[in-house]
């Protein structure tokens, strides 16, 4: 027991530890979105369920000494795939969808290590009830889960901030090879050379209707998960700390629901469910977009642990006999992976917009409701029209109602939606009782991209974070003084920094997201517009700088820190020696870093800092009149005169930089400590 406990516990804790690793790794690789994020769960739940499809082959179809060789056999074959570094081959060449690239990248690099470890808690728990018959393995299951729950925890407090991805990469590779010798003195113990035993001999199988709903509420628990990651992510940033809380309380809900001690009390939490997703779905409405973190965080977290210990309370309360262990794991993973497959990659080429989370939570209570109509015992049972029943069915419908209420909410003053990998824009038309200050704006979740007045005379103006006062104005109109320009931008957004483009000017826009390439030259007219050269360069604008030789720009402004998901490689000293391999002596680098919950102003100075070149904050106030918003702006320039300008000095200030933030690398980045 104890070695079979051990085993599966360190399986468990590598199985979740290498999630967030490789996640950060190759998250640079495909621009910084939250998707990246979404993509490699789904792959780790369809990994998962190959793991227990494994298992389940291995324990019905094959003797205890096979089972035992073959497994072996695959754990020492494993050990080629290490070390878990991604091959540089695997890095996006252009602007295409890398949902499959993300898929086959995972694969290659840790696909069988990653599949023997799922299949690990299913097989040792088979072998145990074979070897004990008559105990009872679901604790093990349980112990599964702590081992993943602590792992999970651990990373953003103990791992991440301490050592640099390589060598967590390199940590776990070394972990790895341990616990695969483990595992192989595990299935090389006598066992008895007894053929596989048919299962259904003893106990009979289960029916295609149990299995059904096993599936389906595994499912909806992984949807939710995933949706409303990909909520909180898309609103603050792709880091490891806002993927891990999710997951945590995702497994914890496993845990409590099958360690065998009843932590599931049906009664208490069906009514704690019903609260928590009445408050999701009022906290989808428009009014509650830009509520803060500390609202947002607890309301969703909480929501998801009590949907996920309603679905996971039911699955342990229909869990099949031990004999039929192993497929009703299988359920469950291939239910974990259906909701992956929704979220993570049907939704972003179906939906217009993020409607999965509202989807998903509808889905749930109709399911409970299911769930409660074929129950036998309780309040539920057969007299399906009393009070309790007829209540339980009008909240479910008075919910399905507001869900469908918000979603249009969301939705109805949009001109236009689209939706792809790198995440959902809107086109949004605002009249005002004054002709002359009506405009569109470029909408990315509940963050504005760009914005642009409808009236003729006043469509060239420079509007929202790009005023001629901001931080980015101030640098073009310095380098204008000197002659044409040379201008560098990392995000398109709208193109409103094509406004300040003169005869004679290079304007050279990087921008990852074709749709926000195609909705720039279709639905706004900055680019037409614009008496400077345009070039359009698709892709990650750090790969695509690095491809190029150096191009010699006045000014580069890199604008990519105001979305719902940092880039945080763009934000390193290597992205900063790029920068600068690509300005002309003196050229002037300015970093947007206007953001709603992170600091970024610090990260910029350290990375200014590190190469000896000076960095001051430009702190611009909105002006509606001028169609300008609040925004902050980091220059950096060695020039000896650039912050001597008036022009400038009299818009600058310093930038304090608290203890707590360190030089940020590709190795190294923590965003946890920026947080506002």
């Amino acid at each position: 027991m104890l070695l079979y406990a051990l085993t599966i516990f360190l399986s468990a804790f590598l199985l979740f530890q290498v999630e967030p690793i490789i996640a950060k790794i190759i998250l640079p690789w495909f621009g910084g979105s939250a998707a990246v994020w979404a993509t490699c769960l789904l792959f780790f739940q369809l990994a998962l369920l190959l793991g227990y499809l494994y298992a389940f082959v291995l324990v019905r179809r094959l003797r205890p000494s096979m089972q035992s060789r073959l497994h072996v056999a695959l754990l020492a074959v494993s050990l080629l795939a290490l070390p878990m570094i991604p091959r540089q081959a695997w890095k996006p060449t252009g602007s295409e969808d890398p949902s499959i690239r993300i898929l086959l990248l995972l694969a290659s690099s840790v696909g069988l290590p990653f599949l023997l470890l799922s299949s690990t808690s299913p097989l040792l728990q088979a072998w145990y009830a074979e070897e004990r018959r008559g105990a009872l393995p679901y604790r093990l299951f349980a112990l599964s889960n702590a081992g993943s729950m602590l792992a999970l925890v651990s990373y953003p407090v103990l791992v991440e901030p301490v050592f640099s991805t390589r060598h967590q990469a390199v940590g776990w590779s070394l972990a790895y090879a341990a616990v695969a010798a483990l595992s192989a003195v595990a299935a090389l113990r006598p066992r008895g050379e007894m053929a596989a035993r048919p299962h259904g001999e003893s106990s009979p199988s289960p029916g295609w209707k149990l299995q059904l709903l096993w599936v389906a509420l595994a499912a909806c628990a992984s949807s939710l998960l995933l949706a409303i990651t990909n909520h909180l992510s898309r609103n603050v940033a792709a880091i490891p700390f806002l993927w891990v809380l999710p997951l945590s309380l995702y497994l914890l809900s496993f845990i409590l629901c099958f360690e065998g001690h009843g932590w599931y009390h049906r009664g208490i939490y069906l009514r704690l469910w019903a609260v928590a997703l009445a408050s999701m779905t009022y906290a989808l409405s428009p009014d509650y977009a830009n509520a803060g973190l500390s609202l947002l965080i607890p309301l969703y977290s909480a929501g998801l642990f009590l949907c996920c210990m309603v679905c996971h309370g039911e699955l342990a309360r229909l869990k099949p006999h031990p004999d039929h262990l192993t497929s009703f794991y299988l359920m469950i993973s291939l239910g974990g992976a259906l909701g992956g497959v929704f979220v993570g990659l049907l939704a972003p080429h179906v939906f217009r917009a993020y409607f999965e989370l509202p989807i998903s939570m509808g889905a749930c209570a109709i399911l409970v409701l299911i769930v409660l109509y074929r129950d036998a015992s309780g309040v539920f049972s057969a007299a399906r029209w009393k009070p309790a029943w007829l209540i339980a069915l009008t909240l479910v419908l008075s919910l399905l109602a507001s869900l469908v209420y918000v979603t249009e909410e969301g939705i109805q003053n949009a001109r236009l939606l689209v939706r792809n990998f790198y995440g959902g824009l809107k086109i949004v038309d605002e009249p005002r009782p004054d002709a002359e200050h009506e405009v569109r704006k470029l909408v990315n979740g509940t963050i504005e991209h760009g914005m642009q007045f409808q009236q003729a005379a006043r469509r060239r103006l420079p509007t929202s974070y790009y005023g001629p006062d901001s931080g980015v104005g101030l640098a073009i109109r310095d380098a204008e003084q000197r002659g044409p320009v040379r201008l560098g931008v990392i995000g398109l957004g709208a193109g409103t920094l094509a406004a300040y483009g003169r005869p004679g000017d290079h304007y050279t826009f990087y921008e990852i997201n074709p749709l926000v390439v195609w909705l720039a030259h279709t639905q706004f007219t900055f680019l037409q517009d614009s008496a400077a050269e345009i070039d359009i360069v698709l892709g990650d604008a750090r790969l695509s700088l690095e491809r190029t030789p150096a191009q010699g720009f006045d000014v580069l402004a890199v604008d990519a820190f105001t979305s719902d998901s940092i880039p945080v490689h763009l934000l390193t000293r290597e992205a900063f020696e790029l920068y600068f391999r690509h300005l002309k002596p003196g050229g002037v680098l300015a970093v947007h870093v206007s953001n709603k919950y992170l600091d970024l102003a610090p990260v910029v100075e350290r990375g200014a800092e590190s190469l000896g070149k000076p960095a001051q904050l430009v702190d611009d106030p909105d002006d509606k009149d001028r169609g300008t918003y609040h925004s902050r702006w980091v220059l950096v320039s060695d020039r000896q005169d650039f912050f001597a300008n008036p022009l400038i000095s009299e818009s600058t200030q310093s930038i304090e930089v608290p203890h707590r933030v360190r030089l940020w690398t590709d190795d190294y980045s923590n965003l946890f400590r920026v947080l506002k």
